[in-house]
This record gives C-alpha cells, structure tokens and sequence, in this order.
C-alpha cells in the first residue's frame, strides 16, 4: 500500500505518519510523546517519517491528553559566576541536552541560588509546566528536591545528597574512588609530605574525595594535611598559599577540583617553586583546562557529559512509569600529565 504524503492542502496526521512509518497509530504516538517506551527502530521510523511529512506535534493538544508539558529543567544551586566560570555546569548540561534531544522534550535551564529564585522556581514547577527536574550542584539539606517531590515533580539529583531524601534517586562519580587515585599517584611517584585542598564541607563529593585520598594514605602508613577550598580557583589559591605558609615542606597536592588546582599552580608559582619539580598537583574532573595548561595537569576523571546525559534518561524513564531508579555511581579515572 503506498503510503500517504502531505500535498501541501492536508496538515500531516498521526495516522498519516504511523502508516508511512510502518507502525500503529499508537507507537507513533508514544514516539512522538517522548516515551521510551519503544524500540529504537520503531523510534527512528516515526521521527524519519514525522520529518518527511512535516508533522509537528501539537504540544498544548499533546498536554491536555497526558496532562505533561513535554519539558524537564536542569537547575543549577549556585551563583551565576560560578556557573559561568566552571566548565563542569556546561559539560553535565551538554550531556543532559543530548539525552532530550533524542526525545520530543525540551530542556529549560535555571539558575537558582537566592532564596528568592527558589520560591520563584517552586511557583513554575507547581503550575504545571515541568515535568520533572535535574538538580546540580546542592549543599547541605537543600529545600529544593523535597518541596518539588512532595509536589509530585520527578526529580533527579547530580551527585549523592548530604541527607538522602525517600523518594529522590542520584547520579554520581565514584568521588572515594577517585580521590584514592590521587593519593596512590602521589605516592606511587614518591611525594610523602602530602596534604589535600577540598571542596564544600556541605557537599557529598568533596567530603568523599577527602575520605578517599586519607584512606588510600592511611593504608600505605602516610599521613596528609587538610586545607579548606570551595572548588573554585581562587579558593586553591589561598588554599595553597596558606599550606605553603604552614608546611613548607609539602610535596605533593591534591586539589578536589581542576580549577582548584590551576589555582594552586598560581600560588606555587608565586612563592618561587615549580611544579611538579618541588611540588606535584593532581587535580579531580578532567575539564578541558586540564590538558591546555602548561604543565598539564594529571586529575581524576569523571565523565561529567555522561552523567548529565545519565540524569536525562533516568528522569525521563520515572516521568514515564513513576518508578524511583537506583543511585548510578560512574566510575573515576586517573589521568596522568606532567604535573604529578
């Protein structure tokens, strides 16, 4: 049977692209929902034929049948500048963006810090015009995630929450893994006054990282000094001018964040020392300034594009059968480069 074409006089239907797709009205319109419901041949099918014969879905119909709105938000708790200034945010929010665009769902970003922008975004998300969400980047016992699941909003959090929350799943990097890595490179190269810039205290991926680096020391009979840091650059830089002030002796670093560590190199640097020669640096995440600074610097990576791609899918999966997934811990992975 041939299969029905847009003359130009006719709007494309649902039917008209299941048949060209050579699938049931209802598979198309699983497909065009968004469901994952599906094969991804028959997925591949109805797109190819919704894009050949120009069938647009009309969203606000589609809403009223599955009482959706076809988006889910990616919410970053931190300042602007942060947000800007560090390639994480980008690399999880590319990941997540190629995850939707698989499906017919749009993505809607949102910074929310001020006590103000939560409230704010509260009142969006209650009105009906998300579907789930993606948060990134909590500290502490944040009111966000819960106010949004005791409102029926599926939600998803980037990396493990300081209090776990019923209801509420996760996607991390193995951060005590990782933060092992580093102490194992230290003093696999034979660095022994060692010491640590962390992140937030009020954040699971700094507190791992540190239990991560300590463990690995403590079970090679080292000790390590702690320094506060924040993840930011110039947090590693009083970081390291400070360890530098204190223990002058210390040669061998790890900060729990590149940018961290890029700001540890600037203290270093200004204090007259080198890296890695008198001191070795091993930083965490793997961002793109890892391998364009000289030295370059030797981290723990974590694949922050396919965990943001791995919150997407887990989101959309729960939006579409209601079902909490399990916590999805990704593996970490030294890199080495010249600083360590």
């Amino acid at each position: 049977m041939a299969a029905p074409r847009s003359t130009g006089r006719t709007a494309p239907t649902l039917e008209s692209v299941a048949a060209l797709a050579g699938v049931s009205r209802a598979t198309a319109g699983r497909v065009l929902s968004g469901s994952t419901r599906v094969t991804e041949r028959s997925r591949e099918a109805v797109l190819r034929a919704a894009e050949q014969l120009g069938y647009v879905t009309n969203r606000a119909a589609r809403a009223l049948m599955t009482r959706r709105s076809g988006s889910i938000a990616f919410v970053v708790t931190e300042p602007e500048e942060r947000f800007f200034n560090d390639p994480h945010f980008a690399l999880a929010l590319r990941g997540a963006h190629e995850a939707v665009a698989e499906q017919d769902v749009q993505l809607v970003f949102s910074i929310v810090h001020l006590e103000a922008d939560r409230l704010r975004f509260e009142r969006f998300a209650r009105a009906g015009h998300l579907d789930g969400a993606i948060l990134v980047s909590l500290h502490g016992d944040h009111p966000l995630p819960r106010a949004l699941h005791a409102a029926g909003i599926p939600v998803m959090l980037m990396g493990r929450p300081l209090v776990p929350i019923e209801g509420v799943s996760y996607v991390s990097a193995d951060n005590v893994g990782g933060g092992r890595l580093a102490a194992a490179r230290l003093a696999d190269i034979g660095r022994t006054k060692l010491a640590t810039i962390t992140g937030p205290r009020d954040m699971t991926a700094a507190l791992d990282r540190e239990h991560g680096f300590l463990t690995e020391l403590t079970e090679r009979g080292l000790t390590g000094v702690v320094v506060d840091g924040d993840f930011s650059m110039e947090s590693g830089r009083r970081a390291m001018a400070d360890l530098l002030a204190t223990h002058p002796d210390v040669d061998g670093v790890f900060a729990a964040s590149d940018l961290m560590a890029l700001g540890a190199f600037q203290a270093i640097a200004d204090a007259g020392r080198s890296v890695p020669d008198d001191i070795a640096v091993v930083g965490f995440d793997d961002s793109p300034l890892a391998a364009t600074v000289r030295p370059g610097l030797t981290t723990v990576r974590q694949p922050v594009v396919d965990m943001g791609a791995t919150l997407a899918r887990q989101l959309l999966r729960t939006i579409e059968d209601g079902e909490v997934p399990e916590p999805v811990l990704m593996p970490a992975e030294l890199v080495v480069r010249d600083s360590a």
